[in-house]
């Protein structure tokens, strides 16, 4: 068994994810298993009620755990399929501690941060190499090295380090070396010092992979070697992409950071075969067609709200040879200046999900206005939702048809708790996550994306289609085309008289990968082109 630990250093947001996903993919391309894992210094207990404006979105796996957006980045990339084990917080780790203090597991001792959630930590580590059966494991630490939250992580991995020996053991440490304009120069002081700090704590990094926007000199590459004691072959560069995150594994690859580890750890596998990677990448590079996508959503502020949806579009592009440009549209201007003004142009239009009544309306109209001009439209989840309250209102003539999320006293609650939700007191507890089954029903639309019977979908929401309006509005074109397996909840709606009009209510984002894009995606932008090609012949 050999373990890699991803530290970063200088400053956050370095990519610390996208770098473990890509040197993933490059050794699983080797041949051999992997699987990985993040730890994430915060006390939140996961990330599941947090601001998407404070960390971006949830990643939800197929059982249910609500976890980091990196996790997103580690499925993508490769072929791992992940469970609640890979992700970890402080909040668990101290949670955990807690409980067994209480039940007298530590049998009297003063219970410390060495040893106690030190051995927490590798034991979550432990727990997830044994249980993925992988041949390496990929640990991430969240947060820039010199957190103080995150010094109980770093002080658990070098313990680790020493417990499994040096050759089952690798410290990757990214950095940033910025090019300061007035000097016309690289400078290295910044990572010499964060490697220091590792250095403090007994971590000495084998490897440095270097984020920048210039190219390393020998000049640097030689000084970072020096000062950070790491082989001159140790100091990866790793620029920013010019077009697409997927450039990164064959960006590393390039650099030999594979053939480095793998020299480290004394792992004689074959190299890593990405004729496939490649391909994918060159079709977002160089697109036959081009698209414009409206993303309608509430948290379009922060890039990484919507990370999944993005890269899903992506994926679908690449499979079509198009080129996808995203039009991000915040739901709160649309109910100011007009669907119109914001959504005209669009070749197609994509409502996310959401919680909170913040922006309802905006996304209200965006269905609205996709409905009227026959333009393709995805709502997911709470685009769905918002669909189906669109639809009551100015279809069928429901006027004041709500979600009791919104609107408790609506007297057409088209979107509802279930009655057994209403007994729970827990907002985590009402919800509905992870994966289940979806039924689809022939001669609809999904099923023409689909070409199956059934697939299993993952969900993350609280309220439902209230399946007393059913029939009322089947009546007037709405039509159910996906249901759970006992086809007691609705999963997918489409009208009918419209191009493409779907709403799904889990989330297919999740689970499209690049060379497999989720069909509802790749049916969305195929549609999204004829309309295109419709209104500019």
């Amino acid at each position: 068994m050999k373990y890699i630990f991803v530290t970063g250093g200088v400053i956050s947001s370095l990519g610390k994810g996208i770098t473990a996903a890509a040197l993933g993919t490059l050794l699983e391309r080797r041949g051999v298993k992997i699987s990985l894992q993040k730890l994430d210094p915060y006390l939140n207990v996961d990330p599941g009620t947090m601001n998407p404006y404070q960390h971006g979105e949830v990643y939800v796996l197929e059982d249910g755990a609500e976890t980091d957006l990196d996790l997103g980045h580690y499925e993508r990339f490769t072929n791992v399929k992940l469970s609640k084990l890979n992700n970890t917080t402080t909040g668990q780790i101290y949670e955990a501690v807690i409980q067994q203090e209480r039940q007298g597991k530590y049998l009297g001792k003063t219970v410390q941060v060495i040893p106690h959630v030190t051995n927490e930590i590798k034991n979550r580590i432990m727990r997830v190499a044994e249980s993925s059966g992988c041949d390496i494991l990929i640990t991430e630490i969240g947060g820039t090295t010199g957190d103080i939250e995150g010094l109980p992580f770093l002080e658990a991995i070098r313990q680790m380090a020493l417990e499994v020996g040096s050759d089952h053991a690798l410290f990757v440490h990214i950095t940033y070396v910025p090019y300061i304009k007035a000097a016309g120069e690289l400078k290295t002081k910044p990572t010499q010092q964060s490697v220091a700090k590792l250095r403090e704590i007994g971590i000495q990094p084998h490897v440095l992979v270097c984020r920048s926007d210039h190219p390393l000199t020998e000049e640097v590459r030689a000084k970072l070697s020096l000062y950070c004691n790491v082989s001159i072959e140790g100091v990866i560069e790793e620029l920013d992409v010019q077009h697409t995150i997927y450039e990164v594994p064959l960006m590393l690859q390039k650099e030999k950071l594979d053939a480095l580890v793998c020299k480290y750890l004394k792992l004689d596998l074959p190299e890593a075969d990405l004729t496939d990677w490649k391909a994918f990448v060159e079709k977002i590079m160089h697109p036959s067609h081009q698209l414009s996508i409206a993303v309608v959503g509430k948290y379009i502020g922060h890039q990484d709200a919507y990370k999944s949806i993005y890269e899903a579009l992506t994926h679908a592009g690449a499979f079509l040879s198009c080129g996808v440009e995203v039009k991000k549209v915040d739901a709160e201007e649309i109910e100011e200046k007009g669907a119109e003004t914001l959504l005209q142009g669009s070749d197609g239009i994509l409502v996310p999900g959401g919680f909170g009544s913040r922006g309802i309306e905006g996304k209200i109209e965006a269905a609205k206005y996709a409905r009227l001009h026959h333009i393709p439209y995805f709502g997911l989840c709470l685009g769905m939702q918002t669909a189906i309250i669109e639809f009551s209102r100015n279809v069928v003539g429901l006027t004041d048809a709500h979600s009791t999320e919104f609107e408790s006293m609506t007297s057409n609650p088209v979107i509802c708790l279930l009655e057994e939700q209403k007994k729970l007191s827990s907002l985590g507890g009402s919800m509905r996550l992870g994966s289940s089954l979806c039924k689809l029903l022939p001669n609809t639309k999904a099923y023409e994306a689909y070409r199956r019977d059934t697939s299993r979908e993952r969900h993350r929401h609280r309220y439902e289609f209230n399946m007393a309006y059913k029939p009322l509005l089947e009546k007037f074109g709405l039509k159910i085309s996906g249901t759970t397996e006992n086809g007691e909840l609705v999963e997918l709606i489409e009208l009918e008289n419209h191009p493409w009009f779907v709403g799904c209510q889990f989330h297919p984002e999740f689970q499209s990968r690049p060379n497999c894009p989720h069909p509802l995606f790749v049916a969305f932008l195929k549609a999204s082109l004829e309309h295109r090609k419709k209104t500019h012949s």
